[in-house]
């Protein structure tokens, strides 16, 4: 089971994020960035593919780092990237290949992916979960 939902804050964009998997938490954190930036967009025909390699001392920074790099890449290409098919995933690195299309129209423009609130842990139905929050 994946999951994400929008939470209400004050100035940015906070996002709930869990998955069963580490693979499907990650997979869920990247449709929520994505649905912030073009909501509903992902849906088109995935015809671009990049692949990425992220390294981190942990599972929590490994993640905002993860989403960092895909947002940068997002900024700078003007391709939206929505689905992650992951060759590799541990608790401190990511090998994995971005699937997306080009969008020269963003509905929200995110300045950052924060470290504040994020803190990946295992909730009591022993899926991971965390909070993340994006400056917009």
């Amino acid at each position: 089971m994946k999951q994400f939902k929008f939470i209400g804050h004050s100035a940015d964009v906070r996002l709930y994020v869990e998955g069963s998997t580490r693979e499907e938490f990650f997979a869920a954190a990247l449709t929520g960035m994505s649905q912030i930036i073009t909501p509903h967009q992902c849906s088109q025909d995935l015809n671009e593919q990049v692949e990425i390699k992220v390294s981190a001392p942990d599972l929590t920074v490994l993640l905002i780092d993860f989403l960092s790099d895909v947002l940068t890449r997002i900024q700078v290409t003007k391709k939206l990237f929505c689905v992650v098919d992951f060759i590799a995933l541990n608790d401190t690195t990511l090998h994995a290949r971005l699937y997306g299309h080009t969008d020269e129209h963003f509905e929200e423009d995110i300045k950052a992916v924060t470290y504040h609130e994020a803190d990946v842990k295992k909730n009591d139905r022993g899926n991971y979960e965390t909070v993340i929050i994006f400056d917009v």
